[in-house]
């Protein structure tokens, strides 16, 4: 049904209902960005993991390259010092090589190899001569020492060649010493260190997003406090101001913040002021045109038909002239108790019943199984107003209501007007819960009396209660006027 319109579209097919207050529609293509405090805490968790990856990679690679060293150093000189232990003992004609390396210190996971008189006499019997790499093997054998480390999968060797030459009165020896170190525990130091590096580097993650998050709530507590002292005074809490005392770099914010919300209440304050000085004083000459219309009224007969056709004219722009004060009281009353509301806890099915008792129309109702007996919170008066400017509305522009229905949607009750009216044109849906907005028909002369401010009060008193209203195509034509008003339940939470 229109409101306070004649609207001549015809109603288009069922469409999905588009409240009037709802968020800001995205774009399909726009991403889900992150809020400032997740960006902070993500900040920090990054700082932390980069600067902590950039420490564990140096002191890894620090201790990797002395602990490698050392060992190397040490596994060195130990097969220098058995080369040298065994030089001694090839002096003697009688050496017997097999038992001589025997008796060489070495090490666990540590095998050794001595090549002499082109034979290899290896420390245990699954040692291969193979296991030297061709060219240190070359190198060690021409007279030159010389090391290697060997790789074999997940396995490594340090394998250390010295040539001997042992030289006594009766004869000479040229011989080579070759000793295999098994690096497996040195392998495994590295991996146990860059193990706890990495731990490390996590647990500095941690603790640098547990940082950024504390940061971020401190650092965004005066946002948060300003939004919320914003909503404040959106809801009509005008004596709502922000306190800087902790934060004293933003005094100066705090300080413009109050100056504003000062000049809006003193401006929202002389203008309510103004419109109800302004109704008030309406009422004392319309109450002096209403009472001799109402002479002029009583002696119709005696009016020629000029007159008469003036009279009914003067009569009906009069009853319009008293409609638009008495409501315009109504929207200067709201707007002075914004926030000030007296609601009742009542159940849907004796609220709907006695609305349409009090606005005497002839509705059809229906319930939806189980919403009689739910629980709501409302301003009685203010409910009656909302159903009976609706009521209006459809009677004047639509022929009537056809149906209210109550349904139940969650936390959330449901009252559908709807009518069998023109429809509403969708690019319309939105302005005619404007002020003093009637729609393209309704601003022909003839077609309608409305002053524009019957829905606006719906809107408000609606939003007044937590909910919404909003307006769509009704199956079958028409129009479907929805008010949605939170349950007792969700009030309560």
């Amino acid at each position: 049904m229109p409101a306070d319109v004649g609207a001549t579209d015809r109603a288009s097919p069922a469409s999905p209902a588009v409240p009037i207050s709802v968020p800001e529609p995205v774009h399909p293509h726009n991403k889900r960005r992150l809020g400032l405090r997740a960006r902070v805490t993500t900040a920090f968790a990054l700082g932390a993991l980069a600067l902590s990856g950039v420490l564990a990679g140096i002191g890894y690679l620090a201790v990797r390259s002395s602990i490698v060293n050392q060992q190397l150093t040490s596994m060195r000189h130990q097969a220098l010092a058995n080369a040298v232990l065994l030089r001694g003992e090839l002096r003697v004609p009688t050496a017997y090589i097999p038992a001589l390396i025997t008796t060489l210190d070495s090490g666990p996971n540590t095998d050794s190899l001595i090549y002499s008189s082109r034979h290899w006499y290896p420390s245990a019997a699954t040692l291969s001569p193979a296991q030297v790499p061709v060219a240190l093997r070359g190198q060690v054998l021409t007279g030159t020492p010389a090391w290697q480390v060997v790789s074999s999968g997940d396995a490594a060797e340090l394998i250390v060649g010295v040539p001997i030459h042992a030289q006594s009165s009766s004869h000479s020896v040229n011989a080579a010493y070759f000793e295999i170190f098994d690096l497996s525990d040195l392998t495994r130091t590295l991996h146990a260190l860059l193990g706890a590096l990495m731990i490390a580097a996590l647990i500095t993650t941690v603790a640098g997003a547990v940082l950024g998050r504390w940061a971020a709530a401190r650092t965004l507590r005066p946002l948060r406090e300003t939004t919320q002292a914003a909503l404040a005074i959106a809801g009509g809490r005008l004596d709502t101001r922000l306190e800087s005392a902790d934060f004293a770099d933003l005094a100066p914010f705090a300080s413009a913040f109050n100056q504003m919300v000062d000049q809006l209440q003193e401006r929202i304050e002389r203008e309510a002021r103004f419109a109800s000085d302004v109704n008030h004083e309406l009422r004392s000459p319309l109450t002096t045109l209403a009472n001799s219309l109402s002479v002029l009224e009583a002696r119709r007969e005696e009016l020629p038909p000029r007159a008469l056709q003036a009279l009914d004219l003067l009569g009906a722009e009069v009853r319009r002239f008293r409609r638009l004060v008495d409501e315009l009281l109504e929207i200067s009353r709201s707007d002075a108790t914004a926030g000030d509301i007296s609601c009742d806890e009542v159940t849907v099915g004796a609220l709907v019943e006695h609305t349409v008792l009090a606005t005497g129309a002839d509705v059809p109702t229906r319930f939806a199984p189980g919403v009689a007996s739910q629980h709501i919170l409302v301003d009685k008066r203010r409910f009656e107003r909302i159903f009976a400017n609706l009521f209006e509305n459809a009677q004047r522009y639509a022929g009537g209501v056809t149906l209210l229905a109550i349904e139940e949607h969650g936390n959330w009750v449901r009252f559908l007007v709807e009518d069998a009216g023109p429809g509403i044109a969708p690019e319309e849906r939105d302005r005619i819960f404007e002020r003093f907005s009637r729609g393209t028909s309704g601003r022909r002369r003839g077609l309608g009396d409305g002053t524009g401010l019957g829905l606006a009060i719906v809107a408000q008193h609606v939003k007044q209660h937590g909910g919404r209203v909003w307006v769509e195509d009704r199956t079958g034509g028409g129009s479907r006027f929805v008010v949605e008003l939170p349950a007792w339940s969700e009030v309560m939470a």
